[in-house]
C-alpha cells in the first residue's frame, strides 16, 4: 500500500508543480502565494483533526520542524533559480531520496534488498535525466550552493515525516503544526518585503516637492499596477487554492512513510516532476528531448520494478 500512497502523493505534488508553473508566469508575490498555500494546509488539517478527534500529543510538534525545513528548502530553491543555473538547481533538488536512504539506514537501520536497490537507482536515474534539460559544466555551477542546501532540507523534511510516524504522532495535528509554521515564515518574509517596498516609496517621495507629491505618486503607482500586478488578496486566494493539492500530498506521503521505507517513498514521490513534464508537453506544447524521453521510460520501469519487488 505504501507504493499506492506514494504514487498518489506524487500526483498531488505534480499538480501543485503545474499550478506553481502557471502562477510563476503571473505578476505575483511568491512569498504571499506560498503563505496562502501553507495556510490552506493548516486549515484542512486543522478541520480534519477536529472532525476525527485527533490526539494533540507532544510528538505532533515534530510538524514544526517539518515546517521550518520545508520553508528553508523552498526559499533556497527559489534563491538558486534566481541567481544560478536552473537546470543545476533542478537536478540537485531531485536528489533528496539519496540522502534519505543513507540517513534512514544510519538512524533506523532501513535496508534495501537487491531488487529494491535496483528499482531505487532506476527511479533516481530517470528523475535526474528528466531534469537534465541543459548541459552542466564545471565552469557553470552558479547557484549550486543553494541547490545543495535545498536538497538537504528537502531530505530533512522527508526524514522528519518518517520520524513523526516512528514516534506515532497523529497525522492531522502534525501536518497542522507543519503548515502553520510554514505559513508564518512566508507571511513574515512577505511583510518584511512589503515594508522595504514602502520604505523605498517614501524615500523616493521625500525627494520630491512635498506631501502632495507623495499622495500623487502613490495613486499613480496603484493605478498603473492594477492591470498588471495581482493584488494581495488575489495572490493569497490563489495560494489557498494551490494549498489543497499540497495538503493532500503531504497527508499521503506521511501515510506512505508510515507503511514503507523512507528512501523508497521519497524516490517515488520525487517523480512528481513527470506530471509537470507531461503538462509542459501537452499544454504548453514544449517538445521532449531524447534525454527526457529516456528519463520518463526509466522512471516508469523503476515504478514497475518497485511494484514487483518493493515488498
Amino acid at each position: 500500500m505504501w507504493l499506492t500512497y506514494s504514487v498518489f502523493a506524487a500526483l498531488c505534488f505534480g499538480l501543485r508543480g503545474i499550478l506553481y508553473h502557471w502562477t510563476s508566469q503571473k505578476p505575483i508575490n511568491r512569498n504571499l502565494l506560498l503563505c496562502g498555500t501553507f495556510s490552506m494546509g493548516a486549515i484542512v488539517n486543522g478541520l480534519c483533526a477536529l472532525a476525527f478527534s485527533s490526539n494533540w500529543t507532544l510528538s505532533a510538534l515534530i510538524g514544526i520542524q517539518m515546517g521550518l525545513f520545508s520553508f528553508g528548502a523552498n526559499a533556497s530553491m527559489f534563491k538558486g533559480f534566481a541567481v544560478g543555473k536552473a537546470s543545476l538547481v533542478a537536478i540537485l533538488t531531485a536528489l533528496p531520496s539519496v540522502v534519505v536512504v543513507i540517513i534512514a539506514y544510519g538512524l533506523w537501520g532501513e535496508k534495501l534488498h537487491a531488487m529494491q536497490l535496483v528499482a531505487f537507482l532506476v527511479i533516481v536515474g530517470g528523475a535526474l535525466l528528466v531534469r537534465l534539460s541543459n548541459d552542466i559544466s564545471l565552469q557553470n555551477l552558479q547557484g549550486a550552493q543553494w541547490g545543495l542546501i535545498a536538497m538537504l532540507l528537502f531530505a530533512a523534511n522527508d526524514l522528519s515525516g518518517k520520524w513523526s510516524t516512528i514516534k506515532e504522532a497523529e497525522l492531522f495535528p502534525t501536518m497542522f503544526f507543519m503548515f502553520v509554521t510554514g505559513a508564518i515564515c512566508f507571511g513574515v518574509w512577505w511583510l518584511r518585503d512589503l515594508q522595504k517596498e514602502l520604505a523605498k516609496r517614501v524615500a523616493a517621495a521625500a525627494g520630491q516637492a512635498g506631501g502632495e507629491v507623495l499622495v500623487s505618486l502613490h495613486s499613480t503607482d496603484v493605478e498603473g499596477r492594477a492591470g498588471a500586478v495581482w493584488s494581495a488578496k488575489r495572490t493569497f486566494l490563489a495560494g489557498l487554492a494551490i494549498g489543497t493539492t499540497n495538503a493532500f500530498g503531504m497527508m499521503l506521503i506521511v501515510t506512505a512513510f508510515d507503511l514503507g521505507k523512507a528512501g523508497l517513498v521519497s524516490a517515488v514521490t520525487a517523480l512528481n516532476v513527470l506530471i509537470v513534464l507531461l503538462y509542459t508537453r501537452f499544454v504548453v506544447k514544449e517538445k521532449f528531448t531524447k534525454i527526457e524521453i529516456t528519463g520518463i521510460a526509466l522512471a516508469f520501469i523503476g515504478i514497475l520494478l518497485m511494484r514487483l519487488f518493493g515488498g
